[in-house]
């Protein structure tokens, strides 16, 4: 059976909206096009990152055995993948780089039962879709809580070069959430880009930013970022904010003391809102550069234990992975 454009969005996740090209192909958004205008004006670096496919996936119930789709890369940073998954396990993987930039990709597996079926789009490139394929009737996900992610690049999910293992992809398997992650590659706490997005209003906010200005002299952009997001949402909304987590460039007096600042300083911040839980990112990955692909980006390694830590806290259940001092 081949679904139409409004059935194939129905089960498409991970985005805020939709547009239709002139050949049919289906692009999704986790921004809205006031904030994708502003990245475009501010940095292109951010701009070319706030419009890849970030943490989408295709998901339904299905008892399918074969999935297509028609598609073109529009956009490309690193190499990553796309991925199907069937009851939380790894199925089939088909890496970018095998891949043309323009094709149909497809996706078998064996049994015939009913499974939830999940296929993780690319990561850090822009994917367009159309005219998605299965070979058995299909039923839509149950309605789940509404998750607002903002961060840099590690919540976006480079390093692991796969996108079912970036943190974000291995929390949601456990949480199950109905996200929208609005990582982006060199992102900051940056007021200007925080704008209602028309009548969307999420139950939950995660925000896992610093990393990437946590030698700044001056808290003010993180203070500001905080009272917009609230300005727009209300603080109501309960919000997990993670502090930045271990860099493998730490090692002089000066440097370990300027991100220890930073990371008191924002959790002065942070304490001004009730609404507010803070994790400390510290003891999201084992303290070492073994789980880094870079010394900044945890590796697939680095990234499931990160997420799985993540998941433990946020359901009080169980000991996380202690750090590596």
């Amino acid at each position: 059976m081949h679904l139409t454009t409004d059935e194939l969005k129905k089960i498409y996740f991970g985005a805020y909206e939709f547009a239709e090209t002139e050949d049919g192909f289906l692009q999704a958004f986790q921004y809205s096009l006031p904030q994708r205008e502003y990245f475009r004006g501010v940095e292109p670096y951010w701009y070319d990152r706030c419009m890849a496919s970030t943490a989408k996936t295709i998901e339904m119930i299905t008892a399918a055995t074969e999935f297509s789709f028609d598609y073109k890369i529009i956009w490309q940073g690193s190499l990553d993948s796309m991925e199907l998954f069937a009851d939380g396990e790894c199925m089939q993987v088909h890496y970018i780089k095998d891949l043309p930039a323009e094709g149909r990709i497809s996706f078998r597996i064996s049994e015939g039962k009913n499974r939830r079926i999940t296929i993780y789009l690319p990561i850090d490139a822009t994917i367009v879709i159309r005219d998605f394929a299965l070979n058995a009737p299909y039923e839509l996900l149950p309605e789940r809580k509404k998750v607002l992610w903002m961060g840099d690049s590690i919540t976006q999910g480079f390093g692991p070069l796969r996108s079912s293992m970036t943190y974000v992809s291995v929390s949601n398997r456990i949480l199950d959430y109905d996200i929208i992650n609005q990582g982006i590659g060199g992102y900051i706490y940056d007021a200007g880009s925080v704008m209602k997005m028309g009548d969307y209003t999420p139950d939950e906010i995660i925000v896992a930013l610093g990393t990437n200005q946590y030698d700044t002299r001056s808290m003010r952009p993180v203070e500001e970022f905080y009272e917009r997001l609230f300005e727009i949402y209300g603080n109501s909304i309960p919000t997990t904010v993670i502090t930045p987590v271990w860099r493998g460039d730490l090692f002089s007096s000066g440097q370990k003391k300027r991100f220890a600042d930073f990371c008191a300083g924002l959790r002065e911040i942070c304490e001004r809102y009730s609404n507010i839980t803070i994790v400390d990112g510290l003891e999201m990955i084992p303290n070492s550069s073994v789980y880094y692909v870079d010394g900044l980006h945890p590796n697939e390694k680095g990234a499931k234990i990160y997420g799985e830590n993540f998941a433990k806290m946020t359901q009080g259940d169980g000991d996380i992975v202690s750090k590596i001092d």
